[in-house]
């Protein structure tokens, strides 16, 4: 107990520094923006979406069925909402509690000594873990973990009580439950009982690959036949229920997931996917460089034979058969130790020692009947078996590094990734009981005290420096430009990219561009990129540049709906109408099919055909633009916020004079954000139409308060005073409004026709003159300030305003008459006019 209490207080204390990390990576789309999370969606949606929120069934779903994590995550969201905090709290805990079961399961192989000790403290320590616990996505294999070591025992403890006890078949049970909670927190859980079996046949039951067969003839192996055939059945119903959930297909990746999987040349594919096992292997033997992703160019194609990786393939698959071989044939059904060989329970000296475990001879456990009390009788009696010899612990270490890795070694099924770190959590448990029983090997042939020292002084040094990279990794875990800055040696693409995104959201307008344009510089066609610094050059108002990223973003990736959605705007703004329309139609007609993001894509669609409608609604066609609002609201996804959809609605039905849809959509769109300014004063507008004018009031007062700043809310409400003959109330709300948006010429070009009907025309003067000043050639700014100054007696200045209107509208017969009657008032004043 104590071993494990140490262990687990050291897998905990090596993560604290995560405590105060920030959201990292995936956590964005696993918790941020995932909709299965938040109270308002039916907490049953869980077991039908992905990991991500999509439907499972989705062709663009990447299958990843983890309902039991994201349970864990919306009830981390219901006690603290988005607080990244109390994720990295549940996370730790879930790493202290598997490494404090990791240990008691040593404890199985090596006993009540410092061997079981070293094995949990290196799994504690090892850097390995860092992705899985302070990346709060890797909660899904420290889930995972937890439930698949608790399999593992319950079944060990089955193993001991088979035949002996009644409890037997209990343990059995929760063998089954905890493997499939496992497989529910993430997929590879199932292969425990795959696990199971190996130590069922090979370490419990002592069997050579030669005998199996022969055992499973034999009648008194009944029970070992019923074990594993139980084990087979509920493995591949647990696998069949899940691939009828998922809808029987496999999931769809890009290239850059996983280059090798869609490399042309079969040689290209089988030499990279051979290597990548011992490059995981690498990764545990001597994590000196981790990186948040592995994917693209991260570990380059081994294309030919004459690559010199090929030779480290070789060599790891090698060692590996070699070790396998070697501990099954020197594995058998009786394990000789201090002379004596134990069978069916009792003992026989054979004339030799135990030259495995020789350091044992004090701490084995000499196979016993041990009464089972139940209600105070002895009724059953239960065997517990002595420790396993070295071999049969590197037969069971193998198949527990082994199988867990076998779902990502693309073997059966192209996965979407080239190396994960966090796949190793699981793998990493057989690595540690591995290393420990090299190194009690080590140890046991050292015949010099000198030597056995510096062999536990090594292991202890190896412990601490893996336990200081441990903390050294959190630190790049801490926010995510530290983690993408870690990640530019390994991944320079993909790490500057979303370094990109950081420094962006930051300000840091320039260092994001150069970081975009060093993402590109090592891989050209990432449409994503292409994307984002169109986006950036979008916001600093250089529009061509970031039209021409928008297209190769296009070129790059048909079907990125919101390359197609900013060209269109762009395109919109310009006046190209016509062409802004094409793109908006081309972006709707994308097939929702293998898409990496489907919620991201419907929302850009949605957007997309939001914007279609606009145009058509500026040209007047509102029949055409209802239609689209329509086709929008089918196709919105359930993240969408609606309300300015709605509210368009609203507006087109109101140009038809159908007052009753247009009310109703402006209710929708209230109804879907309470709080959305532009329907509170479109509502308003509708109200005092229809005679609801104290209701109508309250609207656009409420509108002012949602948004004091705003000027815009001011306008409306003084046009409504007007309307109603509250002269000055309108004249105090123009005034506001054009005092809080000086800059935008609707707003002060309003304001001064308000002042102008309240009669206060020197004000007026004052609010037309800022507005011809904000557009210098707008004939009707122009026109309305030489009418002013015409009404203000400044005769001369109207002139030169109505001279100036008619420049840019020479036919405009408004200007052409105030013109005519101010020379005659000029004439009659004996001032000279342009005229003469």
């Amino acid at each position: 107990m104590i071993a494990e209490l140490l262990c687990s207080a050291l897998g905990l204390a090596l993560y604290l520094n995560s405590l105060g990390a920030d959201f990292c990576y995936d956590d964005s789309r696993a918790i941020k923006t995932n909709q299965d999370l938040v109270p308002e969606t039916p907490w049953t949606h869980i077991f039908f979406n992905d990991f991500w929120g999509t439907l499972l069934t989705h062709s663009g779903s990447h299958k990843s069925y983890r309902p039991l994590c994201t349970l864990s995550f919306r009830l981390n969201y219901a006690l603290g909402g988005l607080d990244p905090w109390s994720y990295h709290l549940v996370n730790i805990l879930l790493h202290s509690a598997v490494t404090g079961l990791f240990t008691n399961l040593s404890r199985i192989f090596f006993g009540d000594g410092y061997w079981t000790l070293i094995a949990g403290l290196l799994f504690a320590s090892h850097p390995i873990h860092t992705e899985a616990v302070a990346g709060i996505v890797g909660r899904a294999d420290v889930g995972a973990g937890l439930f698949f070591v608790l399999s593992l025992i319950c079944y060990i403890k089955h193993c001991s009580t088979r035949g002996y006890s009644t409890s037997t078949w209990s343990w059995f049970l929760c063998t089954g439950v905890c493997a499939a909670c496992s497989m529910l927190w993430k997929e590879q859980g199932v292969t425990v009982l795959a696990v199971s079996a190996v130590y069922d046949v090979f370490v419990f039951h002592k069997l050579k690959m030669h005998q199996i067969i022969s055992t499973f003839s034999k009648r008194k192996n009944a029970s070992l036949f019923f074990s594993i055939g139980l084990l087979t059945v509920w493995g591949v119903t647990l696998l069949g229920a899940r691939l009828y959930w998922m809808g029987n297909k496999p999931p769809s990746f890009s290239n850059s997931d996983n280059p090798a999987a869609d490399a042309d040349s079969f040689l290209a594919r089988m030499l990279t996917f051979l290597h990548l096992p011992g490059k995981n292997m690498w990764l545990l033997l001597c994590p000196d460089t981790l990186s948040f992703d592995w994917s693209m160019d991260a570990v380059p194609l081994l294309r030919t034979v004459g690559d010199l990786r090929n030779l480290h393939t070789v060599a790891f698959y090698s060692g590996l058969l070699l070790l396998v071989y070697t501990s099954l044939k020197r594995s058998g059904p009786d394990t000789a130790c201090n002379g004596k060989t134990v069978t069916n329970g009792k003992q026989h000296t054979n004339g030799h020692s135990c030259h495995s475990d020789v350091e044992q001879k004090n701490q084995e456990l000499k196979p016993s009947f041990v009464p089972n009390i139940e209600n105070g009788t002895k009724n059953h009696a239960t065997l517990r078996p002595q420790l396993p010899s070295s071999e049969h612990i590197v037969i069971f270490s193998l198949s527990l590094l082994i199988v867990p890795f076998v779902p990502a070694t693309n073997l059966f099924f192209y996965v979407g990734f080239v190396i994960a770190e966090r796949v190793l959590y699981i793998p990493s448990m057989g690595f540690c009981l591995l290393i420990t029983v090299g190194i009690r090997a080590l140890y046991v042939k050292a015949q010099k005290h000198f030597l056995k020292h510096l062999i536990l002084y090594a292991t202890a040094a190896l412990i601490f420096f893996y336990g200081l990279k441990t903390v050294v990794r959190n630190g790049d875990w801490q926010n995510e430009e530290m983690l993408y800055r870690s990640g530019i040696k390994v991944n320079p693409a993909k790490a500057w990219g979303n370094l990109g995104n950081v420094l962006k959201s930051q300000g840091k307008i320039s260092e994001a561009e150069s970081a975009y344009r060093n993402a590109l510089y090592y891989r050209s066609n990432m449409a994503d990129m292409l994307y984002n610094l169109g986006l950036l050059l979008q916001e600093s108002s250089r529009f061509s540049e970031a039209l021409r990223h928008y297209k190769l973003a296009i070129g790059s990736r048909p079907t990125l709906a919101s390359a197609y959605l900013n060209t269109g705007i762009i395109l919109m703004n310009e006046g190209k109408a016509d062409e802004a329309r094409r793109t908006f139609v081309k972006c709707s007609e994308i097939p929702d099919e293998n898409l990496k993001d489907p919620h991201a894509h419907k929302s850009s669609v949605t957007s997309c055909l939001y914007n279609l409608g606009k145009l058509f609604h500026e040209k007047g066609q509102y029949e055409e633009a209802l239609a689209v609002y329509q086709e929008a609201i089918q196709k919105m996804p359930r993240q969408f916020a609606p309300q300015s959809l709605y509210n368009m609605m609203g507006e087109a039905y109101m140009r038809q004079n159908k007052v009753s849809e247009a009310e109703h959509w402006y209710v929708e769109s209230l109804r879907s954000k309470p709080d959305h300014i532009p329907a509170h004063l479109t509502y308003g507008k509708l109200l005092t139409l229809t005679g609801r004018k104290s209701e109508a009031e309250k609207y656009f007062l409420k509108a002012i308060k949602l948004d004091p700043a705003k000027g815009n809310c001011y306008m409306h409400y003084g046009q409504f005073l007007l309307e109603e003959s509250r002269l000055i109330e309108a004249a105090e709300m123009a005034k506001k409004a054009a005092e809080l948006d000086s800059s935008e010429f609707d707003v002060v070009f309003n304001a001064a026709h308000m002042l102008r009907q309240a009669s206060l025309n020197e004000e007026a003067e004052m609010y037309y003159e800022m507005a011809a000043g904000l557009r210098p050639d707008y004939p009707a700014a122009l026109m309305n300030l030489g009418a002013i100054l015409h009404l203000n007696g400044k005769l001369v200045e109207a002139e030169a305003n109505y001279l100036r209107a008619l420049h840019f509208k020479p036919d405009d017969n408004i200007t052409q008459s105030n013109l005519r009657k101010l020379w005659n008032i000029m004439e009659k004043q004996g001032l000279k006019t342009s005229k003469t």
